[in-house]
């Protein structure tokens, strides 16, 4: 079933709007990422987040362009991998992306880590703004960056990032990081929104859950969009597909917003950004 609900927008700089709730294709095989991402789009689904590293693009792009959905309806998102960290590399990558996703341009281009140890983050900032300026990418920002690497940037750039793609769930609710995106202009994007499904067993989650008659994915889905977060949950499920896009009839109550920073416990899941790559 089609849910006729679509996703509130955030509003990224430049006037691009960028539906709140998204869905992101993180270890989706290439052969079944055209399938997962016509049955997200067919569940109200606008917002499609995949990367170079994802080795998905062209199942992404293929279920974008046979969905029958007008191109602007649909915002797509892809990341520059590290190893194409530097100016000529990135400009070249990015022409591979948009080659594999079969479009004349992305909404969203992401630096995918910053990689400090190469220290090139600034002169691939330098690329992605050359697109953006080209009309290639409608918004540009990054991925995992932290907030000393967020100034560093900035201190520099022609463009701000628009965005800051993190790992942020109940466990990790980075409200540090969020208040420098709040600072700095810069809208926050949850990767791993749920935790990796294993924040879906704390008690607060399953007693709020419980309370207010949903799933605790929903919840938890829920609480990023109170937040203000993008958030970019995955399944292959087609039901949790549906279930996770169906979070727009409900709230949660302050009390509940107050009790879910209690699960916080600054647990990271992915790598330090401080440390990879």
């Amino acid at each position: 079933m089609t849910h006729t609900t679509l996703s509130p927008n955030l509003t990224l700089h430049g006037d691009v709007d960028i539906p709140q709730l998204g869905f992101g294709v993180f270890q989706v095989p290439s052969v079944e990422a055209a399938t997962t991402v016509r049955t997200a789009l067919e569940a109200g689904y606008r917002h499609i987040d995949t990367a170079k590293l994802y080795d998905n693009e062209e199942g992404v792009g293929t279920a974008v362009l046979e969905s029958g959905l007008a191109r602007e309806d649909v915002f797509v998102t892809t990341k520059l991998w590290n190893d194409d960290q530097g100016y000529d590399r990135a400009r070249r990558a990015f022409d591979a992306s948009l080659e594999r996703l079969g479009l004349e341009y992305v909404d969203l281009y992401l630096i995918h880590w910053p990689c400090p140890a190469q220290d090139l983050y600034r002169e691939t900032w330098r690329a992605l703004e050359k697109v953006h300026a080209d009309g290639q990418a409608r918004a540009i920002g990054v991925s995992n960056f932290t907030a000393e690497h967020l100034r560093r940037l900035a201190a520099e750039a022609d463009v701000l990032p628009s965005i800051n793609q993190v790992e942020l769930h109940p466990t990790m609710q980075q409200a540090d990081l969020r208040a420098a995106h709040a600072e700095l202009g810069i809208v926050t994007e949850a990767w791993a929104p749920l935790g990796k499904a294993q924040d879906l067993e704390d008690p607060v989650v399953r007693e709020i859950a419980e309370r207010v008659g949903r799933t605790p994915a929903q919840v938890v889905l829920r609480w990023h969009l109170q937040l203000g977060n993008v958030a970019i949950p995955k399944s292959v499920t087609p039901q949790r597909i549906r279930e996770n896009f169906a979070v727009f009839d409900f709230e949660l109550g302050d009390d509940d917003m107050q009790q879910m920073t209690k699960v916080n416990s600054d647990t990271r899941q992915g790598p330090d950004p401080d440390a990879f790559g």
